[in-house]
Order: C-alpha cells, then structure tokens, then sequence
C-alpha cells in the first residue's frame, strides 16, 4: 500500500492492532515494532513519516526512543500514556514529541491528529520564506535558520514560529494558539507552554529574558519583531 508511512510502537497488540486497521482504512501505510530497539531498526531502514509511540516501553523507554528518533532525523511524533498526569505529558513535549494522547483514546481521533500533523508537514506549494533579523523561515522546504545556523524544530516548533512570525505585535491566548497553529478546538494548554519554551530556548539570545516570544500577562504571548 502506498500513502504516509506511519510507525505504530506499542507493546500491547491490541492496541496496535486497532490502531494498523484504522491507518489501513485511511490510506497509510503502516508497520508496527513492539519495543524501542525494534523501531528504531525499523526507523532508519523505512524511514516513517511519522511515529506514534507509547510512553511506557519494556526496555528503552518511549522517552529514549523519541530522543533517539530526534538524533537521526526530524520525524513527528505522537506520545501515547496511559498515565494520564501532566507531568508525564510535559516530559514528552520536552523530549520532542509533536503531540500526546491519554489511553484510552478514540482510533479516530488519532487518525485525525495524524493527518492534521502530515498536512502541515507537507508544506505549502509556494516558496514562501519568513524573514526577521537573523531568523529565516522557508516554508515549503521547512527549513529555518537563525544567523545562518539551521535550528532544529520539530513539526510544532516551526508551525509556531511560522505562526508568530506571520503574525508580529498580536497577542495570543494558549487556546487561540491550540486552534489556530495545532488545528484542535480542544487540548492542553500545557501543550502550548512547553513548545513556546523550546522555541524560546532555540530562538532567543537569553531565553530567560525573551526578547522576541514575550509573554503577555494573564493572556498568553506575543511575538515582537527585531529591530529594525
């Protein structure tokens, strides 16, 4: 079957088994590793388009995958827990996931996530760069650099940076920024959070003292071009 590559890595077969038909009904093709070693094997002979990975692995952790996936190449990740706390859900967006969902969840709605990521990714079909200062942005090749130096985003990271720098001096609340750059009417908040303190941490001279994502108080943030 052709259409996106999607790597599923739960041990429980259940779980990936929904999971493969529902991928199967929607187009994807799908391949399904069982432990973190495995998927990674899988990973870099197939290279996925994208991953769904669950947190809690035998053996390497799904942390340890995902930053291991992250090392290779810049693939999407979506976290699977069946924790359920937002402390395990922050540590995944730190670890570079793109997105989570709490077992038990909706086969459907992470087929919705899936292809809401894949068409983000894909690009738009104008060249279209972003420039601000030493940031640039190129859209459809997905490539950012600051100063010269490519910056390391994962799929979240640079929607929002896109976001912001289409969108200089607006000031945004954390579900406006759900809505409007991650596509949900829906979601944590702590979502928004952790990847706006990533980007602060790749784009910012000091991203203790955030000169160009500021926060706005009591609503949420800002993206203040340099100067000119």
């Amino acid at each position: 079957m052709t259409g996106p590559r999607i790597l599923v890595v739960d041990d429980d077969p259940t779980v990936s088994d929904v999971v493969r038909r529902y991928f199967d009904k929607a187009g994807m093709s799908v391949q399904v590793a069982a432990d973190g070693n495995t998927a990674l094997e899988i990973a870099a002979r197939w290279l996925p388009d994208l991953v769904v990975l669950d947190l809690m692995l035998p053996g390497m952790s799904g942390l340890e995958v995902c930053g291991a996936l992250r090392e290779s190449r810049d693939v999407p990740v979506i976290m699977l827990t069946a924790l359920g706390e937002e402390s395990e859900r922050v540590l995944g967006l730190e670890q570079g996931a793109d997105d989570y969902l709490t077992k038990p969840f909706s086969p459907r709605e992470l087929v919705l996530r899936v292809q809401s990521i894949l068409r983000r990714s894909a690009g738009p079909e104008v060249r279209e760069v972003l420039t601000d200062g030493e940031l640039a942005v190129d859209l459809a090749a997905r490539h950012a650099t600051r100063a010269g130096e490519v910056l390391s985003l994962t799929t979240r990271e640079f929607e929002l940076l896109a976001f912001f720098m289409r969108h200089p001096r607006q000031a945004y609340d954390r579900t406006q920024l759900l809505e409007q750059v991650w596509g949900w009417t829906f979601g944590d908040s702590a979502t928004v959070t952790v990847h706006v303190r990533r980007l602060r941490e790749k784009i910012e001279r000091d991203p203790a003292a955030p000169e160009r994502i500021v926060t706005v108080w009591g609503l949420g943030y800002r993206y203040e071009p340099a100067a000119s």
